[in-house]
This record gives C-alpha cells, structure tokens and sequence, in this order.
C-alpha cells in the first residue's frame, strides 16, 4: 500500500519515498483513530497527511519525551535543533531529517504557509514550562499553535469546494476539538507529566482544582467535583465540534469520508468517557474496536457512492494542484524535498 500511496503522489526520489515512509510508519503506530482515518482518503493525497502527522508527533516526542530520560534544557535544546532544521528544510527543500524533509516536501506541493509551522513549534515550546491555563482563553491562545494549525495545514491537502478563507475557521476548530478530547482522555497521564490543561476557572467553577485532581490521581479515588468540571469540559468541547461541522461539507467530495471518519471517531471518545463514568482521572478511555470498525466500514460506504456520483465540475480558483515547481521536484531528476511527523 505505501508504494501505490507513493506512485500515487507522483514522489519517485528513493530519499523522499523513504522519508514519507517513515512518517507513515510514525502515524500508524501513534495516531490509531487518525490513520484509520487516513485510509479512507484518495490514494495521493495520503503521504502528504502522513507527513504532516509525522511533523507533529516527533515535535511532541521531544516535549513529552515519552522515555523520560531528558531534562528539560535538553529537550529546549532538540526542540531549538527540530525548529532550525525545520526553518532550512522549509527553505531550501532539502533535510538530512527524514521527517522534515517530507514535510518541506509536503508544503511546497500543497502551498502551506511556513507561518502554521512555525506557530506550532512555538506552542510546543509552551509545553516545556507551562503547566497549567487560568483560563480557557489563555488555552486557546496555545491551542491556536498546537490544535488549529494543524487543520489549516490539512485544509489544502484535502481541497475545499469554497475558498479556503471560508472553510479556514472550521477546519482550525476542528484541530482544536480534536484537542481538546485527547485532553479529556488523557487527563491522568498529563498530571504524571506535571500538566493539567482543564482550565483553571473551569475547574473553580465546580469546586475542583489542581490540587484535587492531583489527590484523586494518587489515591485512585473519584470526587463529585472532578465529575461535574469533566462533564462540563465535554459540554464545551462537543460545542467546539458543533463549530466545526459545517465544514466537512466544504471539503472536496472525496475528502470528506475520511474527515467525517475523524470527527465521529474522535466524537466517539466522548461518549467512552461518558459511559466510563468520566474516570479519566485514573484511566484512559478508549472506544471500542468494533465500534471504530463500524465507523469506518461506513466511511467506506460513503466513498463508493461518491465515486459513483457524477463529480461537480470546479473553478480553477478551487481546483487542487500542486504548484509547477513542486511537481518539479518530484521528478527523479530533482533534488529531495521536505520534512513530516
């Protein structure tokens, strides 16, 4: 399959495939729900998704240093060398980093603007001494970095049936409700990491804080308080995902399978949360294998009827090409090109 992927994507250099292939390799064995998602979207476009979630998880690696055996100067450091490299291999398509070199790649074939690179790199930083948000705007500040830009990177690789600027609120939204359910989930692992990312005032408004959340994850034991802030935590990321809704339906038809995939599956941890009786503090909640194989069985159903259905002829203004220089680049006769994680 990776080979069709590549064959698909017209990405011929030996360098650049084995780049994609590594970023692949990183979204299958991080990103469960979002490569499952992934495979529902047309042949080509996928290593530019791979790349994308290959860029994101290796910087989250170094922040998170799933081993724990860096300080936090040395992860400072990895992310300062991620963040040159990247800054090169945006400029100059070229990285001896294969994650990098894939997401050059990527942004140059699909024009995505360093700036969202950039932003997120600067959220990650965040990462290393902030530990907690007062407020749910102070979260959205570092979300915009970690979370929105993320589904403006992804919005020209899926095409859009509008102008972007129109889908581009709702493709950031979704980011950041994607986020904010993997905070839900992971609210106990995040206290180990010394993080809580529930806002401060959220959790006052219940008569939980920090300190709280830190006793029920050491004793293993629930609170009505915890409860009621994590009840409401959903409440406002399912308002979030209402947000970004309509803008599934301005994707590019055959797009939209695999985003609509994404937002149930993710909408789906919700609902596990829900029904385990919003324990999170003392363990993951996942949703159910056979839950997410019906889900994409769907997706699948969707996409057979759309290729079966007429395709809408579509302005130039909106047709999704890659620019001349980077088809380019693709050619066996040019250099590598880009980096992704």
């Amino acid at each position: 399959m990776t080979r069709r992927e590549l064959d698909a994507a017209r990405i011929s250099d030996p360098g650049l495939r084995a780049a994609y292939q590594h970023c692949r390799r990183l979204n299958a064995r991080h990103g469960k729900t979002y490569f499952l998602a992934t495979r529902l979207l047309p042949v080509h476009r996928r290593p530019a998704v791979h790349a994308l979630y290959g860029f994101a998880r290796w910087a989250d690696d170094i922040v998170d240093d799933p081993a724990c055996v860096r300080t936090r100067e040395a992860r400072d450091r990895q992310l300062a060398r991620l963040e040159s490299e990247l800054a090169s291999g945006l400029r100059t398509g070229r990285s001896s980093e294969p994650v990098v070199r894939a997401v050059a790649d990527t942004a140059r074939a699909y024009a995505i603007p360093h700036e969202h690179f950039s932003d997120f790199v600067a959220s990650m930083r965040k990462d290393l001494t902030v530990t907690d948000y007062a407020t749910y705007e102070d979260l959205r500040s570092y979300m915009h970095g970690s979370a929105a830009v993320i589904g403006l990177q992804m919005l020209p690789v899926l095409g859009t049936v509008v102008p972007k600027e129109v889908a581009a609120p709702h493709a950031a939204a979704l980011g950041v409700a994607f986020q904010l359910t993997n905070f839900l989930r992971d609210v106990g692992e995040d206290l180990d990491r010394g993080r809580v990312y529930l806002p401060a005032d959220l959790l006052a408004a219940h008569g939980a804080d920090r300190a709280l959340l830190e006793w029920s994850r050491a004793t293993g034991k629930p609170d009505p308080r915890i409860r009621a802030a994590l009840e409401a935590a959903a409440e406002l990321t399912r308002s979030v995902y209402r947000e970004a809704r309509p803008g599934i339906d301005m994707l590019e038809p055959r797009a939209r399978p695999c985003i609509r995939t994404a937002y149930t599956l993710y909408g789906g941890i919700l609902d596990a949360i829900a029904d385990d009786g919003y324990a999170v503090v003392q363990r993951r909640s996942v949703v159910p294998r056979r839950r997410r194989a019906a889900v994409a069985l769907d997706g699948l159903v969707r996409i057979l009827t759309t290729r079966l259905r007429p395709q809408p002829r579509r302005s130039p203004e909106h047709a999704l090409k890659a620019p001349p220089a980077a088809q380019a680049h693709r050619s066996p006769a040019t250099g590598p090109g880009r980096y992704g994680a």
